[in-house]
Formats: C-alpha cells, structure tokens, sequence
C-alpha cells in the first residue's frame, strides 16, 4: 500500500509539473525569456565552432613565425636577459664631518 501510496504523490507531482510549465507560457515576459534562451544555446553552439576553428590557425602562425625567424637569420626568441644594476656613486661626506 506505501508503493501505492508514492505513486500517487509521484504521478500528483508530475501532474503539477506539467501544469507549471504550461501556465509558465501564459506570464506576459515568458515568451522573450523562452526565445533569448534558445538564442543563447544556438549562439553558444556557433562559439564554439568558431573556437574549435581558431586552434589550427595559432599553430600554423606558431609554424610561420618560427620560418621567418629561420629566413630572417634571426636567433630563437628567448626571454630578454637583464643587465646588473650600476653601482651607485660613492657618497660624499658631509661638510664637517671627518670620514671613517
């Protein structure tokens, strides 16, 4: 008799569900918020596209780059080496004070 019991309360709630979504369509902004959902998930598709397209092109750039280094006689680009820091002048003492 529970089974029976949960049923029942399973098949209330799926009823109201339906009932939701369908008085959903009748709210008076429903209809823009439904149709810029579905825009958004057809615009997300098309990014992604897009995206997938971009991978190929960095690597032949990557290719292209590394031959025109090799044409130009250029070396491999390697991160820029720092100078050490100049030394600072030696201070002068202050008048009247003998120096140490």
């Amino acid at each position: 008799m529970a089974s029976q019991a949960n049923k029942d309360i399973l098949t209330r709630l799926a009823d109201r569900g339906e009932q939701v979504v369908g008085r959903i369509s009748d709210l008076p902004g429903a209809k823009a918020i439904m149709d810029s959902t579905t825009s958004l998930g057809k615009r997300i598709d098309e990014m992604q596209k897009r995206i997938r397209k971009i991978e190929p092109l960095e690597k032949r750039l990557a290719a292209l780059e590394k031959r025109v280094d090799q044409l130009e006689g250029k070396p491999k680009r390697a991160p820029a080496k720092r100078k050490p820091a100049a030394k600072a002048p030696a201070k002068k003492p202050a008048a009247g004070k003998p120096a140490t």
